[in-house]
């Protein structure tokens, strides 16, 4: 195993992910990740592809990609010479073309020194027009003073009366509880009875690798992100299940509606939870 593998390994295995978990994050093979662990570059596509594939690997077990990409450039395959001239192999233009752009560029001159003239012509020509019809005008009377302009409107400043109107009640927010229903496949299962009208909140107080599904690990994603500080908090409905997963215990707090914080531990690790809004059933 490279040393670049072993760093990997041992960040990846910290945060308690396996091959699995990262080949979901990253949408990278597993295979190509088991070559970067073991320092087996031949099996990746090429030398571009390894270098992008260390890059997001690395972000993703919360390591620093431009300073591991620095620090073992050595050890990764270097980019093709081919690449690199690519830009220093254009063809110089031949005689005919530099006498045919020649040719050209006369024409345009030519036509240049014409259009300018014409140019001034019509400007004179268009500011002479406009004083001459403004010389020719007969300037407007005022309209006269009448009653109806004279007199303002009584009606128009009168101030309406204060409303007598009750303002609308404020609906209260019915009371939440957030209760522990099972730990399994290291996912803490939390139900939140009633299961409507209440909002998850994420407060994110460091560095880590956040990922919200809806439902399950399999559900549609509703915020991914591998965050390099603090954010202002973030809020989900809780009308269907909420799955978060989250590379960081003691870099995030969860609550719900504000007021109700959900117990967490403050080591590094990762965590996984899903909160479940419950319908409580109405007593016969």
């Amino acid at each position: 195993m490279s040393d670049l593998g072993a760093l990997l390994r041992k960040a990846r295995e910290q945060r308690g992910y396996t091959l699995d978990d990262v080949q979901e994050y990253t949408k990278i093979r597993k295979r190509y990740l088991e070559a970067i662990e073991s320092g087996d570059y031949k099996v990746l596509p090429g030398s571009f592809y390894v270098r992008a594939f260390v890059k997001t690997y690395s972000e993703t077990v919360g390591l620093d990609a431009e300073e591991v990409l620095r620090l073992y450039q050595k050890e990764l395959p270097q980019k093709p010479t081919a690449e690199t001239v690519v830009a220093e192999t254009k063809m110089k233009p031949t005689r005919r073309s530099v006498q045919h752009n020649d040719r050209w560029g006369k024409i345009a001159v030519t036509l240049l020194m014409w259009a300018f003239p014409i140019l001034i012509a019509a400007v004179i020509y268009i500011y002479w027009t406009n004083n001459k019809e403004s010389d020719t005008k007969e300037l407007e009377t005022n309209p006269p003073i009448t009653s109806e302009t004279a007199t303002p409107s009584n009606s128009a400043s009168s101030t309406p009366p204060p409303s007598t109107t009750a303002p609308p009640a404020t609906p209260s927010v019915p009371s939440v509880s957030v209760t522990l229903k099972e730990t399994k496949n290291n996912i803490m299962y939390y139900d939140v009875s009633p299961g409507t009208g209440h909002k998850l909140k994420i407060d994110v107080t460091g560095a880590v690798w956040i990922e919200v599904r809806e439902n399950d690990r399999k559900g549609k994603v509703l915020y991914s992100k591998n965050l390099k500080e603090a954010i202002a908090p973030l809020y989900f409905d809780l009308t269907t299940p909420v799955y978060v997963n989250a590379g960081r215990m003691d870099h995030v707090a969860f609550y719900v509606d504000e007021t109700t914080a959900v117990p967490d531990a403050d080591k590094a690790g990762s965590i996984k939870v899903r909160f479940t809004p419950v319908t409580e059933t109405p007593a016969l």
